[in-house]
C-alpha cells in the first residue's frame, strides 16, 4: 500500500520526525509520559499508515526490522552487566509458560467462536496463531505453509497479526504501570530515571527521563566512542552471521546475544559511553516501523473475523498472564517482557525491556523467546489437528 511519503530517505525522515516527538511529548503531556515514547511513537506510526501518509510497506521498514534493530539489540546489549540478570531467569520462564497456556486457550476458544465466518479454514488458523502468539511471527508463516492455509487468509492473518502485535505493544509498555509495585523481585534498572543531565542540572524543567537517555551517564559521547561502538556493533553482527552459518544448529540471534554480552563484561569496552542511546534510538525507529506497518486496510477484503481471532487470542493470552501473575504477585516488568517473548518473539521483547528500563530482563526475554521459536511450530500443528478434531 503506497503513502503520500514513499521515497525511503522521506520515510526515515519521517520515521526520525516520529521519533523526536515522541520523546518530546513523553517529556512534556502528562498523560503520555505514562505510556512513555515508544508508545508514543508507535501510536503516531500507526496514525500516520492508516491515514495514508506513509505507506504499509517499505524497503525501510525491511532494513529496520533487520540489520537497524540488530544493531540497536547490540548497542543496548553492550550495556547490560550480566550479574544483573541472574535472579530473573526462573520468574521469566515461569511467566512465558503461563502466557503459551494463555495463546493455546485464546486460539482454540476463538476457533469456535469464529468458526462459523472463517469455514474449513479455522482450524489452520487457530494453529497458526497460537504458533505465532508462542514464538512470534516467525511461527505464523511456517505453520501455515505446512497446513496449507488459503492465500487470501493467509495474507490477511498476516496482517491481523502485525495490528495486533503493534497494539499489544503499546498494552505491555503500559499495564506495568497500573500493576502494584513488587520491589522484592524487581532489580533496579540500569541508570535513574530522576537523572539529570549536565544541561539540566539547575534548572526549573524536570529532568529527562530514561525513554531518552536510558542508562546514559550525562557523559559527552566522543569520536572514540562513536568509532569504537560502531566497530563492535559491525563487527558482532558479521561474526555473529559467520558462526550461524558455520554452526547452524544455534540460531544467529544467540550467537549474536552471546558474543555482545561476553563484549560487555570488558571493562575497557564498557567504558564507551553513549552506545545505549544510539541503541534505544534505533529501537524506537524499529517500534515506529512496527506501527506504520499495521495497514487495516489489508484486512477489510477478507472481513473483520480474521482480525477478532487475533485480537481474541492475544486478549484471552493477557487475561491469563496478567489475571494469574497478578494473583500469583509477580512482577508486572516480568510479565510484559515475557508476554512480548511470547507474542512478537525476542526482537519486541528486547525492545520492551530497553523501553520499561529494565535492561537486566533483555537476555531473559531473549531466551524466552527463543523457546518461543522452538517450541511453537510443533504446538501450532497439534492444536490445529486438536481443533479440527474437536470441530
Amino acid at each position: 500500500m503506497n503513502g503520500l511519503v514513499n521515497d525511503p530517505v522521506l520515510i526515515f525522515c519521517a520515521l526520525a520526525a516520529i521519533v523526536l516527538l515522541s520523546v518530546w511529548l513523553a517529556d512534556h503531556v502528562a498523560a503520555l509520559r505514562k505510556i512513555g515514547s515508544a508508545a508514543t511513537a508507535i501510536l503516531l506510526a500507526l496514525l500516520l499508515s492508516n491515514t495514508g501518509v506513509l505507506p504499509g510497506s517499505s524497503p525501510v521498514y525491511d532494513f529496520l526490522l533487520g540489520r537497524g534493530v540488530i544493531a540497536g539489540i547490540v548497542l543496548i546489549l553492550l550495556s547490560v552487566d550480566i550479574r544483573s540478570i541472574r535472579s530473573a531467569g526462573a520468574p521469566m520462564l515461569a511467566a512465558f509458560a503461563l502466557g503459551a497456556v494463555g495463546s493455546i486457550a485464546g486460539a482454540m476458544i476463538m476457533a469456535f467462536i469464529v468458526d462459523g465466518a472463517l469455514g474449513d479454514e479455522t482450524w489452520r488458523l487457530a494453529g497458526q496463531f497460537s504458533a505465532t502468539y508462542i514464538g512470534g511471527g516467525m511461527n505464523f508463516a511456517a505453520v501455515g505453509q505446512e497446513l496449507g492455509t488459503r492465500s487470501d487468509l493467509f495474507s490477511a492473518g498476516i496482517a491481523a497479526d502485525v495490528i495486533v502485535t503493534a497494539i499489544w505493544l503499546v498494552a505491555c509498555l503500559t499495564i506495568p504501570e497500573f500493576m502494584p509495585k513488587r520491589e522484592k523481585d524487581s532489580p533496579a534498572p540500569v541508570g535513574d530515571a530522576t537523572h539529570e543531565t549536565p544541561h539540566e542540572a539547575g534548572t526549573s524543567r524536570p529532568a529527562l527521563g530514561l525513554d531518552r537517555l536510558l542508562g546514559s551517564s550525562g557523559t559527552p559521547m566522543t569520536l572514540i566512542d562513536f568509532a569504537g561502538l560502531m566497530t563492535i556493533t559491525f563487527g558482532t553482527i558479521a561474526a555473529s552471521d559467520a558462526l550461524a552459518t558455520a554452526f547452524p544448529a544455534m540460531p544467529k540471534v544467540l550467537w549474536l546475544t552471546t558474543l555482545t554480552l561476553l563484549l560487555a563484561q570488558v571493562p575497557l569496552i564498557r567504558r564507551l559511553t553513549g552506545g545505549v542511546v544510539l541503541g534505544n534510538f534505533l529501537l524506537l525507529l524499529f517500534l515506529a516501523s512496527n506501527g506504520a506497518k499495521s495497514v487495516i486496510a489489508h484486512i477489510v477484503q477478507v472481513g473483520p473475523a480474521i482480525f477478532y481471532f487475533a485480537a481474541g487470542t492475544v486478549l484471552l493470552h493477557g487475561l491469563i498472564i496478567f489475571g494469574i501473575g497478578f494473583t500469583l504477585r509477580m512482577n508486572g516488568d516480568v510479565l510484559s517482557v515475557a508476554s512480548q517473548a511470547n507474542v512478537g518473539g525476542s526482537t519486541t521483547a528486547m525492545a520492551l525491556a530497553g523501553s520499561r528500563k529494565r535492561t537486566d530482563l533483555i537476555l531473559p526475554g531473549v531466551v524466552a523467546g527463543m523457546l518461543g521459536n522452538a517450541l511453537g511450530n510443533y504446538v501450532g500443528v497439534a492444536v490445529a489437528y486438536a481443533v479440527r478434531a474437536l470441530a
